[in-house]
């Protein structure tokens, strides 16, 4: 018998000290960098979007990889290939945690519209502001010591 899952991740991660340092001209470039990662893990990358200070993205892994494992060899490969890249000269590396939300397959288009309209979203809130409410949402306890570092 085959096994079947449907489990979509909302995964959100922050460069070092929140510091804006992945320029939107180039940003593009990073995306599709990171969906070179997302596919050779045979994941499946939906969205992909972000400020200058962090990315959003809508993915699915597959089974046989655990999340943390998957998020950190986003991050590592990424961090590589930002650091050897002349388009984003002023990043200093990926902050050291993530956020991680599951959805349900009903909300894909709601959570890929979220993602896709970020730059119109952070018009009217910070990251800071962002992260907490969606923190909140899933019922997440803020641990003030660590929030955002």
């Amino acid at each position: 018998m085959s096994s079947y899952k449907q489990i979509l991740y909302h995964i959100v991660f922050c460069t070092k000290n929140r510091e804006a340092t992945l320029n939107f001209e180039h940003s593009e470039l990073l995306y599709k960098y990171i969906w070179g990662i997302i596919k050779a893990k045979n994941g499946v990358l939906f969205r992909i979007n972000g400020m200058e200070d962090h990315i959003h993205l809508l993915s699915d892994l597959h089974p046989s990889i655990a999340l943390a494992d998957y998020v950190r060899d986003i991050k590592r490969a990424s961090s590589g290939w930002l650091a050897d890249s002349e388009y984003f000269p002023d990043f200093k590396g990926w902050a050291e945690g993530y956020a991680a939300f599951t959805y349900t397959w009903r909300d894909k288009e709601m959570v890929m519209n979220y993602i896709r309209n970020q730059r119109e979203h952070h018009k009217e809130f910070s990251f800071e502001e962002e992260y907490r409410k969606v923190l909140e949402e899933f019922e997440v306890t803020i641990d003030e010591k660590y929030f955002l570092k």
